[in-house]
């Protein structure tokens, strides 16, 4: 029989899955329905904040003037070797908001980034390009076939396996 997972064990697969998988699916919402866009991102020290350099002109930056909820997505990447169905996988819900300059976080956050994508170095100089900071509160996370966990933001270390409602049988 296998051993129940810990909070500990799941953070410590979060870290992992993060430290993996550079991009992720940002979904704002447009006309309503959800519209997702890759975009590359970096974590705060736990998974209730991640920061994304992102342009005005894009479509998910004018959608997330309008509607500041979203979902990220990350996904380790799938291969022929693999199950699809039992890749590591989570989705976190919350609000974005820019960053300010003058945020106490800013230059932290900017020097993080560009650590881990040097290139965007050159984007910082754009006046189009603003970091922005996502507010995440629920997080859901799939470590494969009957491995899911649910956090809140409320208790980010505490991972609880997801317990899943079976449909009552039909009375006779």
């Amino acid at each position: 029989m296998a051993t129940a997972l810990t909070s500990e064990n799941v953070q410590d697969a979060w870290s992992a899955l993060v430290e993996d998988v550079r991009t992720a699916v940002l979904l704002t919402m447009r006309n309503g329905r959800p519209f997702g866009s890759h975009v590359p991102y970096v974590f705060g020290p736990d998974w209730t904040r991640a920061y994304l350099h992102l342009s005005r002109l894009a479509l998910h930056t004018q959608h997330l003037l309008a509607d500041p909820h979203v979902s990220l997505f990350i996904a380790e990447p799938d291969g022929p070797e693999k199950n699809p169905l039992a890749l590591r996988r989570m989705n976190l819900q919350g609000q974005a908001a820019p960053l300010s300059f003058d945020a106490p976080s800013y230059g932290e956050i900017k020097k993080r980034y560009l650590s881990q994508f040097p290139q965007a170095e050159m984007m910082f100089g754009f006046g189009d390009f603003a970091l922005w900071e996502l507010r995440l509160e629920d997080a859901h996370f799939v470590l494969g076939f009957g491995q899911a966990f649910v956090s809140s933001a409320a208790d980010p270390a505490r991972w609880v396996h997801q317990k899943v409602e079976r449909p009552s049988p039909p009375k006779a």
